[in-house]
C-alpha cells in the first residue's frame, strides 16, 4: 500500500510529464521548416551565385530554422535578408546581380540586399516573376543601368529602397501603378528627366525621396492630391518650378526642397495649410519674392526653418518670429531687410538658433533676440548699442556701438541717408554727412587727379629699374636652374614672404567665431575629440550650434611658425574650387592660440579608409576600397593638384601630397587638405620663358644633386607613390623616409613593364578582385605612377597629363584602330601620351634595349633601328618579343609610334645611349 506523500509525488510527476508532452507537441507544431524541396535547392543556387559564407548559410541544417536572414511561414520561404552579408574570396573576385534563384520563391515578401554589393542592372523579370512582393530594399548595392519598366508590375509592393547607387536614365511611368506603395526611395543616384506626373496617383504614399538626382523640369502639379504623404525630399536637383497645390499636403511633417533652381519663383502662399509640418527647407532654391505674410499660423509645428540662399525681399513675417517651437531659423544670404520687430519671448532660448547675416536689415538690435541661444547677424547695418543679454553672437560687419569689425562710417552713413534716416555714428556726435564728404571730395578733384598723375609716372621708373635689375641679376645666376629637382621633406625655411593680416580679405575665408563658440562645441578642446596631432596644429571633432560638424585645428603659435597659418588663410582667400576641403571660418582673438574652422569630411582621410571592417567584431578580416572607388580617389586627386599647378596663377605647390591629405567625403569624392605648406612654385614658368626669349644662359637639365620641394615636380612624384600605393595597398608608404620608399621601389618597379600586363598581379594588393578590363587599368595606371616616380624632376610628366591618363586609362595601354587615330599621333592625345612616356625612354633605371629582328627592317621602329626602348632590367629579354610572324609581339608595335614617339634629332637619340 502506498503512503499518502508517495501518491502525491506520483500526482506531481504525472502532471510534469504531462505539462511537458504538451509543449513539446505545441512547439513542434509552431517550429516552421521548409517544406519544398524546389525552394531549397533555389537557396543554395543563390548561395552560390552571390557567393555567400557558410556561417550565415551552412548547407546541412533547415534554412527555416538555422539559416541567417531567411523567414518561413507555412514551410515557405516569406523573407530574405542579406543586408550587409560578406562573400566569400572567391565570390568577390567577380560579383554581379546573380539572383535568379529568386524567381522560384512564389510566396516571397521581402529581399533586403542594402549593403550588399550587387554591381549590374536590376534585372527586368523581377517584375515579372516576384508579384508577391512587399518590401525590396536594395539601397547602397553599387546597381547600375536604369530602372526596369516592368517594376509596375510589383502591386503588392509597399515599399522600394533604390537609393545610393548608379541608377541613370528616367524614373519610369509604371511605377504609378503601385497603388499600395507607402515609401519610395529614389535618392543618390543619376536619374535625369523630369517626375513622372504618374506618381500622383500613388494616394497611399507616405514618404518620398528622390534627392540628389539629375531630374528636372516642374514638379507635378498633382503632388498636393497626396493627403497621406508625411516626408517629401527634391533637395538637389534642377527642378524648375514650385506649384501652388503642395500646400494640399496637410500630412507633411518634414519638407526639403534645398538645391533647385526654381529661377524667378516665389514661395506660395498656398503653403499656410501646411499645418503639421515641423521642417522646411528651401535654402539655395533661386527663390525669390517677398514671404507671404500669412505662410505661417500661430498653430504651426514648425521647428527647422531654412530659407537661405535666395532672393527673398522685403521682411521676415512677424508670424515667423512668433512660431512657439521654432528652434532654427537660417535666412542667411538674401536681401531681407527692415527693422526687427519687438517684442518679447524666451522660449527656447538656450538651444535655438537664429542666422540671419548678409542681409540688409537695420535699426536697433531688439528683444526678440532674447528667445535665440545663437544669433549671427553679421554683415548687415544694425546701429546702436548691443543689448546685454546678446552673448553668443556674431555681429562683425554692421554699424554697432562699442563693438570690433564693423562697418566704415561711410558705409553706414550712406546706407542710412539712402532711406531717409539718420546714422548715430557708432554713439559718437558730429556725424559724417556722406554727401558733405562728397562735396569735400568733389573740390580736391583737382588735386587728386595732379596726384595720380605724378604717382603714375613714378611707378613706371621703378618698373623700368626693377626689370633692368632683374636682367641684370638673371645673368650673373649663369646656369641657375629654373626648376628644382630631387625628392625631400618640406623644408622649414624657403617659402615666399608671409601674408600679413592687412594683406588677407577676411570676407573670403569664412566666417570670424568666437573662441567661446569653438570651445562648446568641441567641449573645452576635449581629448576625447582630438582627432591627431597635425605638423601644422591639433585637430579635433566638433560640432557648431547649428548642428554642423566641423573639425577645428588649433595652432599653437609658441611652437609652429608665426604666420603659417595665415599662408592658409592667404590661400583659401584666393583659391576656390570643390576639390579642396572647405574652410568654414576661424577664430584669431587669442595671441597665442589660431583656429581654422573647416567643415568636416565623412569618410576622413585615405589612409584610414582604403580598408574598412563592416562585419561583426569576432570576424578580424578586413574589407577594401573596390578599383572603381580607388580610380575615382586617384582622379579627384589629380584634379585638385592640376588645378593648383596649371590654373593657379602663378603656378602652386601643395608639398604635402600623401594619404592623409587626402579627405574623402560621404560619396568617397576627393577634398584635398594638409593646405599649410601650399606655396608659390620656384622659379616662376613665365619668367622662364622670358629669359629664353632674351638669350640668356640657363641649364638644359637639373643636376641631381640639389633638393626642392616648392616645384610642382615634387607633387608629381609624391602623388606617384600615392598612385603605386592604391595598386599596391601600401598608402603608408606615401608618408615614409626617402630610404624606405626606395627599398620599396626596388622591389615594386621592376614589376611595372609596358611589355607585359602579367607582371602587374605580382604586386596588385591582394584584397583587389578584377577582372580583365579592370587588370587592364591597373596595369595602366600603375604605368602612370612609374612615369611619375622619374628620379630626374625635369622627365616627370606635367599634373595636366596624368589627369587625362587617370580619365582614360585604357587608352595607355590600348592602340586606336581607325587611320584617324594614327593621324592623331602628335594631337592632343599623342602630346599626352607621349609626354607621360617620355620618361620611359629616358630613364638610365628603366633601359632595356630591344632587338629588331633582320626581317622586320628598319622601318619597325621610326626614328632608328637601334633606339632604346624601356623596359624593366633583366624583365624581358629580345626573344621574348618574337611572337609574331613579323619577328615583333603585339606589344611592341601598339607602343612603337604612339608612347615611344619619334626622337626630334639625332642628338636625342645619342643622349639616350648615353644614359
Amino acid at each position: 500500500m502506498l503512503d499518502r506523500r508517495s501518491i502525491v509525488l506520483l500526482s506531481f510527476w504525472s502532471l510534469l510529464f504531462l505539462f511537458l508532452s504538451l509543449f513539446q507537441l505545441t512547439l513542434e507544431q509552431n517550429i516552421e521548416k521548409l517544406s519544398s524541396p524546389t525552394e531549397r535547392v533555389a537557396l543554395l543556387q543563390l548561395r552560390g551565385s552571390l557567393g555567400l559564407r557558410s556561417r550565415e548559410w551552412p548547407i546541412k541544417p533547415d534554412p527555416c530554422l538555422f539559416w541567417v536572414g531567411i523567414t518561413c511561414h507555412n514551410g515557405s520561404v516569406v523573407g530574405i535578408n542579406i543586408s550587409g552579408f560578406r562573400r566569400t574570396r572567391l565570390g568577390r573576385r567577380n560579383p554581379q546581380f546573380a539572383v535568379d534563384a529568386l524567381a522560384n520563391f512564389t510566396f516571397l515578401q521581402s529581399f533586403n540586399a542594402s549593403n550588399f554589393m550587387l554591381p549590374g542592372p536590376i534585372p527586368d523579370w523581377f517584375g515579372l516573376r516576384l508579384g508577391s512582393l512587399r518590401v525590396l530594399d536594395l539601397r547602397s548595392c553599387s546597381i547600375v543601368g536604369a530602372i526596369p519598366g516592368s517594376v509596375g508590375n510589383l502591386t503588392s509592393l509597399t515599399n522600394l529602397y533604390l537609393s545610393d547607387n548608379k541608377l541613370t536614365g528616367t524614373v519610369p511611368d509604371s511605377i504609378g501603378q503601385l497603388l499600395a506603395l507607402s515609401v519610395l526611395d529614389l535618392s543618390q543616384n543619376s536619374l535625369t528627366g523630369s517626375i513622372p506626373t504618374s506618381l500622383t496617383v500613388l494616394v497611399n504614399l507616405s514618404s518620398l525621396d528622390m534627392s540628389s538626382n539629375f531630374l528636372s523640369g516642374p514638379i507635378p502639379p498633382g503632388i498636393g492630391g497626396l493627403s497621406k504623404l508625411q516626408y517629401l525630399n527634391l533637395s538637389s536637383n534642377d527642378l524648375t518650378s514650385l506649384p501652388s497645390q503642395i500646400g494640399g499636403l496637410g500630412s507633411l511633417v518634414d519638407l526639403d526642397l534645398g538645391d533647385n533652381s526654381f529661377s524667378g519663383g516665389v514661395v506660395p502662399s498656398d503653403l499656410k495649410g501646411l499645418r503639421n509640418l515641423q521642417r522646411m527647407m528651401l535654402g539655395n532654391s533661386m527663390l525669390g519674392g517677398p514671404l507671404p505674410g500669412n505662410l505661417f499660423g500661430t498653430s504651426s509645428q514648425l521647428r527647422s526653418v531654412v530659407l537661405r540662399q535666395n532672393n527673398f525681399t522685403g521682411s521676415l513675417p512677424l508670424e515667423l518670429w512668433s512660431l512657439p517651437k521654432l528652434t532654427f531659423l537660417d535666412a542667411s544670404a538674401n536681401n531681407f531687410g527692415g527693422l526687427l520687430p519687438n517684442s518679447n519671448s524666451s522660449a527656447n532660448g538656450t538651444i535655438a538658433v537664429l542666422n540671419i547675416s548678409h542681409n540688409v536689415f537695420y535699426g536697433n538690435l531688439t528683444h526678440v533676440l532674447g528667445r535665440f541661444g545663437f544669433v549671427d547677424l553679421s554683415n548687415n547695418y544694425f546701429e546702436g548699442r548691443v543689448l546685454n543679454f546678446i552673448h553668443n553672437a556674431s555681429l562683425a560687419s554692421n554699424c554697432l556701438q562699442n563693438t570690433t569689425n564693423q562697418k566704415t562710417t561711410v558705409d553706414c552713413a550712406s546706407f542710412y541717408a539712402a532711406r531717409g534716416l539718420t546714422f548715430d555714428n557708432f554713439g559718437r556726435p558730429n556725424a559724417t554727412n556722406p554727401r558733405t564728404s562728397e562735396g569735400s571730395g568733389e573740390s580736391n578733384k583737382t588735386k587728386i587727379i595732379l596726384a595720380a598723375v605724378l604717382g603714375g609716372l613714378g611707378l613706371i621708373a621703378c618698373l623700368v629699374l626693377l626689370v633692368v635689375l632683374l636682367l641684370l641679376c638673371a645673368r650673373k645666376r649663369g646656369n641657375s636652374s629654373q626648376r628644382g629637382n630631387g625628392v625631400g621633406p618640406a623644408p622649414a625655411g624657403g617659402s615666399p614672404p608671409h601674408p600679413t593680416d592687412a594683406s588677407i580679405n577676411f570676407s573670403n575665408v569664412g566666417e570670424s567665431f568666437t573662441y567661446l563658440h569653438l570651445l562648446q562645441a568641441t567641449g573645452d578642446f576635449n581629448d576625447a575629440n582630438l582627432i591627431k596631432h597635425g605638423h601644422s596644429g591639433d585637430l579635433f571633432k566638433g560640432v557648431l550650434d547649428s548642428g554642423i560638424p566641423v573639425v577645428i585645428k588649433r595652432i599653437d603659435m609658441r611652437s609652429t611658425k608665426k604666420d603659417a597659418y595665415l599662408l592658409e588663410l592667404e590661400f583659401f582667400s584666393k583659391v576656390s574650387h570643390q576639390r579642396f576641403v572647405p574652410l568654414l571660418g576661424h577664430c584669431l582673438e587669442n595671441e597665442n592660440e589660431k583656429f581654422l574652422v573647416y567643415k568636416n569630411i565623412p569618410n576622413g582621410d585615405l589612409s584610414n579608409c582604403l580598408y574598412f571592417k563592416k562585419t561583426t567584431p569576432e570576424d578580424g578580416t578586413l574589407q577594401s576600397l573596390d578599383w572603381i572607388t580607388r580610380l575615382k580617389i586617384a582622379t579627384g586627386a589629380a584634379e585638385a593638384l592640376s588645378y593648383l599647378h596649371h590654373e593657379c596663377i602663378p603656378p602652386h605647390v601643395h608639398r604635402d601630397v600623401q594619404a592623409s591629405s587626402i579627405l574623402l567625403d560621404d560619396k568617397y569624392e576627393v577634398r584635398l587638405g594638409s593646405l599649410s605648406e601650399v606655396c608659390v612654385q620656384e622659379g616662376d614658368s613665365h619668367q622662364s620663358r622670358r629669359l629664353r626669349f632674351l638669350l640668356l644662359p640657363q641649364s638644359s637639365d637639373p643636376s641631381s644633386s640639389g633638393s626642392s620641394t616648392s616645384v610642382c615636380a615634387y607633387d608629381v612624384y609624391c602623388f606617384g607613390k600615392v598612385l603605386l600605393g592604391l595598386v599596391t595597398g601600401k598608402l603608408g608608404l606615401s608618408a615614409s623616409s626617402d630610404g624606405d620608399v626606395k627599398e620599396w621601389l626596388d622591389q615594386v618597379l621592376p614589376n611595372i613593364t609596358m611589355y607585359d600586363k602579367d607582371l602587374v598581379t605580382k604586386i596588385v594588393d591582394p584584397s583587389l578582385f578584377l577582372d580583365e578590363d579592370f587588370l587592364e587599368e591597373v596595369w595602366a595606371i600603375a604605368i602612370v605612377a612609374r612615369s611619375c616616380l622619374n628620379p630626374k624632376p625635369a622627365k616627370r610628366p606635367p599634373m595636366r597629363y596624368v589627369l587625362k591618363a587617370l580619365e582614360n586609362p585604357l587608352k595607355v595601354v590600348r592602340e586606336e584602330s581607325s587611320s584617324s587615330a594614327r593621324l592623331r599621333a602628335t594631337s592632343s592625345r599623342g602630346s599626352w601620351n607621349a609626354t607621360l612616356f617620355g620618361s620611359w625612354r629616358h630613364s638610365s633605371s628603366d633601359a632595356a634595349t630591344v632587338v629588331i629582328p633582320p626581317s622586320s627592317g628598319p622601318s619597325k621602329v621610326e626614328g632608328t633601328s637601334s633606339l632604346k626602348l624601356s623596359g624593366t632590367p633583366g624583365s624581358q629579354s629580345p626573344r621574348s618579343f618574337h611572337d609574331g610572324g613579323d619577328g615583333i609581339s603585339s606589344s611592341q608595335r601598339r607602343y612603337s609610334k604612339e608612347i615611344f614617339s619619334k626622337p626630334s634629332g639625332l642628338h636625342d637619340v645619342e643622349r639616350v645611349d648615353q644614359e
